[in-house]
């Protein structure tokens, strides 16, 4: 009898050990959960006045967390990305330009990328745009406060650190959210950085052997192959195309660049005597690329302008469909040009 007893209370004493455990371990859960709950809520530090992310198509949830402490959100990545990843909406984050000052919390930055909080607005920069349709659509965009309005384009570019650069392309394409109240100053600022890091990585990664000898002249032939591209398989041999005219001072003779030297000038209709009529922009009678770039282009021309597609063409022309026929030698360009313009065989 007494040997059960002990054993009943033996018995007992463990299940109450394994209980106790239980208890511990269930608090442990609930306060490093609590703590990661308030955690989400509490205001992130940042080593300077804002931070600026770009979420590019196809970025993971790991590489934006990480994105957002490089840009100086100072947390810990890995506790970034398991919120975002613990909160379930890590594959709803949008692909966009987004800006943050002080005060921010994990939740209200994931919230932002969702765009969840109604008191967030964008605009959208499209590739091929110039800067006039930018300034535009920024002076229309809802909730922004305009600062630019009486600027000049010179005055606009030395507020934005970039003095005696012509705006025109210095803009990347792109989404940006911004709160209400924001400036268009502010959105051009973020724009401009944008476009300086995405032609240094493109710069970066230019193939040897180009005639391009700085990141401008690889803006500017950026811009022509963005207005030239009718389809995305044809960018690499138009941009081999006008590397090639160039490594052999050929005229680029293209289109796009007369019409933006016509200015207000064009009416839709681009005659002979236009092509004739010389501007700083005329790529028929002058050589070489234009002193600016002719509209904003977006990543796949900047890449494009670089890494151009190995082949020995001189000649494209539109064959339908957006695509273009391109050809070697002028013999065979023209009979592309019989084919496809003027429907002779």
């Amino acid at each position: 009898m007494l040997g059960e007893r002990a054993g009943r209370q033996g018995g007992f004493g463990l299940l109450r050990f394994v209980w106790g455990v239980a208890l511990l371990a269930l608090l442990a859960v609930a306060l490093l959960f609590g703590g990661g709950w308030l955690w989400t809520q509490q205001p992130m530090s940042l080593s300077q006045e804002t931070a600026e992310v770009s979420v590019e198509p196809g970025m993971t949830p790991r590489a934006t967390a990480q994105a957002w402490v490089d840009a100086g959100v100072q947390t810990d990545p890995w506790l970034l990305y398991q919120w975002f990843r613990w909160s379930g909406q890590a594959r709803q984050i949008k692909a966009g330009s987004y800006e943050i000052g002080h005060g921010v919390s994990p939740q209200r930055l994931l919230r932002i990328m969702v765009q969840g909080d109604e008191s967030l607005s964008t605009v959208k920069l499209i590739e091929g745009w110039t800067f006039r349709k930018w300034r535009q659509v920024l002076s229309e965009a809802e909730g922004l406060r305009i600062e630019t309005a009486a600027m000049s384009d010179a005055e606009l570019m030395a507020a934005l650190g970039s003095p005696d650069v012509a705006p025109e392309g210095q803009f990347f394409p792109d989404t940006y959210a911004y709160a209400k109240g924001s400036t268009d100053l502010a959105v051009m600022r973020r724009a401009h950085r944008a476009m300086k890091r995405q032609l240094e990585d493109a710069w970066a990664q230019r193939q040897p052997g180009l005639k391009l000898q700085t990141p401008q002249e690889a803006l500017i032939l950026a811009s022509i192959i963005e207005k030239e591209t009718g389809h995305e398989d044809d960018r690499g041999l138009v941009s081999s195309v006008f590397n090639n005219r160039l490594k052999i001072g050929m005229p680029l003779q293209t289109d796009p660049t007369v019409i933006y030297g016509l200015g207000d000038a064009f009416d839709g209709n681009l005659r002979k005597i236009d092509l004739q009529m010389d501007t700083p922009f005329n790529t028929y009678t002058r050589g070489g690329l234009p002193p600016t770039p002719i509209a904003m282009p977006g990543r796949a021309s900047l890449m494009a302008a670089v890494q151009p597609e190995p082949s020995r063409a001189l000649y494209f022309v539109a064959s339908g469909g957006g695509r273009s026929a391109f050809s070697e030698t002028l013999a065979e360009h023209n009979r592309a040009v019989n084919r496809y313009q003027r429907n002779r065989p």
